[in-house]
C-alpha cells in the first residue's frame, strides 16, 4: 500500500476524502443553535455553528498536514521516521529528522498514517516482532470461553462504552473489543483488567483498524509507556500521577493550585479519569488523538503538559470561582468543547514550560512511598472493618 508513488497517491486522494466540511444549516447559522455532527471517528458530536467553523479550520489543517508528510515521504523515503531510532550514531541527518518529527508529531499526524506512524514509534511493532506470529489468535482462541472477575467485568462495560457509536456499539463491534480487552487481561493477569481500559482499547480499535495492532498498542501502552501499576488492583500508579501532578500544578499554576487548596478542592475530582481514560472520555476524540499522537512518540510526560494546559487555559474564570461545582462545571466544558487541539498543545507545550520525563520520574520515586502507606492503611482499616462484620 505504501511501496509505490501510485499507491501512496491513490492514499493521499483517499486521505483527502475522508475529512469532509461540515455545513450546518441556513436556519442552525442564524440561530446560532446547537447542532450534531459525526467527527471522522463517528462519534456524534454537538456543538453550535462556531464549534463547527473551528473543526473545519482544524480539518483544513489537517489537510496541510498530510501534504507536509507526503511531501517528506516522497523526498525522504517511505519511512523516514524510523531513521530517528534505528540509528545508533549522532550523525547531523538523524538529528534533524529527530527535531523535525517532533515537531510534526507536536501539529498532528495525518489520520492515514496514524496507524503505521504509532504502530512503529510506539514500539507495538518491536513488541509483537518477539512473539510468534499467532500469538495473539492463539491467544485469544484458548481464553474466549474463560470466566474470570475480569471478564464479568469487561461484559458489564461492554454496552456502556461510547454508546451509540454506529460500529462500537454493535455486536460485531462489542465482540471486538472483548476480544482485544479479554485477550490482553490473560496476558498480565496483575493488570487483569480495570475500568478505563474499554475506553482506550475502544478508541485504538478505530484508529488501528485491526483488532490485533489494537492489541499490541495496547500493550505497549501498559507495559512501556505508562507508570507502572497505574491499572492494578488498588491502582496505586494512578494515585502516584494524582498526587505527581498536584506537584507540578503547584510550581507550574501558582495561583490556581493556591486558589484550589483554600477552597480545598482535590484535583483528583477531574484528573483521575484524564489519567485512567488518557482523555479519551474527556476530550472531542480528534483532539484525544493529537494528544495520542505525542503521547506515543515522547511518552507519558506529554499527559502531564496537556492536563496542566487545560487548568491553564481557564486560569482567570477558575480564580473566581468558589464552590467545587463550578471548578468541576468549568473544567468539563471547556474539556467538551475543546475542538481546536493547537490550541490546547500550544499551551502543553510552549506555555507550561520545558518538563523531561527524567523530572517526571524524579517526582514518582518521590510520591510513591506515601501513595503506598496510604494504601496500605486503606487496606488495614477495610481488614479491620470485615473482621468486625464477622
Amino acid at each position: 500500500m505504501y511501496g509505490g508513488t501510485h499507491g501512496k497517491i491513490d492514499l493521499a486522494i483517499e486521505y483527502q476524502a475522508q475529512i469532509p466540511i461540515l455545513r450546518p444549516s441556513i436556519r442552525a447559522r442564524r440561530a446560532n443553535i446547537t447542532v450534531k455532527f459525526q467527527d471522522l471517528y463517528g462519534f456524534t458530536v454537538e456543538g453550535n455553528v462556531d464549534d463547527v467553523n473551528v473543526l473545519n479550520e482544524v480539518r483544513e489543517k489537517v489537510r496541510e498536514q498530510g501534504r507536509v508528510w507526503w511531501s517528506l515521504e516522497a523526498s525522504k523515503g517511505v519511512n523516514w521516521y524510523l531513521q530517528t531510532q534505528s540509528s545508533t550514531t549522532l550523525k547531523f541527518s538523524v538529528l534533524v529528522n529527530g527535531i523535525t518529527l517532533k515537531r510534526l508529531i507536536r501539529k498532528g499526524i495525518p489520520p492515514s498514517l496514524r496507524p503505521k506512524v504509532w504502530f512503529s514509534l510506539s514500539g507495538a511493532a518491536k513488541k509483537k516482532s518477539t512473539v510468534p506470529e499467532s500469538y495473539y489468535k492463539d491467544l485469544t482462541s484458548a481464553v474466549q470461553d474463560k470466566v474470570t472477575p475480569a471478564t464479568k467485568q469487561i461484559d458489564h462495560d461492554l454496552p456502556r462504552t461510547f454508546p451509540g457509536h454506529p460500529w462500537l456499539d454493535t455486536p460485531e463491534g462489542h465482540a471486538t473489543l472483548r476480544r482485544v480487552l479479554v485477550g490482553y487481561s490473560f496476558r498480565d493477569s496483575d493488570v487483569g483488567y480495570c475500568q478505563g481500559l474499554n475506553y482506550v482499547a475502544a478508541l485504538l480499535l478505530l484508529v488501528m483498524k485491526t483488532e490485533e495492532d489494537a492489541f499490541w498498542m495496547l500493550a505497549v501502552l501498559l507495559e512501556d509507556v505508562l507508570v507502572n501499576d497505574c491499572y492494578t488492583n488498588n491502582l496505586s500508579g494512578c494515585h502516584v500521577e494524582q498526587r505527581v501532578f498536584k506537584d507540578l500544578l503547584t510550581k507550574k499554576c501558582p495561583r490556581i493550585a493556591a486558589h484550589l487548596e483554600a477552597m480545598e478542592f482535590d484535583v483528583s475530582l477531574v484528573c483521575t479519569e484524564w489519567f485512567l481514560c488518557l482523555f479519551s472520555k474527556s476530550l472531542p476524540s480528534e483532539t484525544t488523538l493529537r494528544v495520542w499522537d505525542v503521547l506515543f512518540y515522547e511518552g507519558a510526560k506529554a499527559l502531564f503538559n496537556v492536563a496542566l494546559a487545560i487548568f491553564k487555559m481557564n486560569e482567570e474564570e477558575l480564580l473566581m470561582a468558589h464552590h467545587i461545582g463550578d471548578v468541576i462545571n468549568i473544567i468539563q466544558r471547556t474539556t467538551h468543547h475543546l475542538f481546536d487541539p493547537d490550541e490546547l498543545l500550544t499551551v502543553a507545550f510552549d506555555k507550561i514550560g520545558f518538563m523531561t520525563t527524567t523530572t517526571i520520574s524524579k517526582e514518582r520515586k518521590k510520591q510513591e512511598p506515601a501513595v503506598l502507606a496510604e494504601l496500605d492503611q486503606r487496606l488495614r482499616r477495610l481488614n479491620s472493618v470485615n473482621e468486625d462484620d464477622k
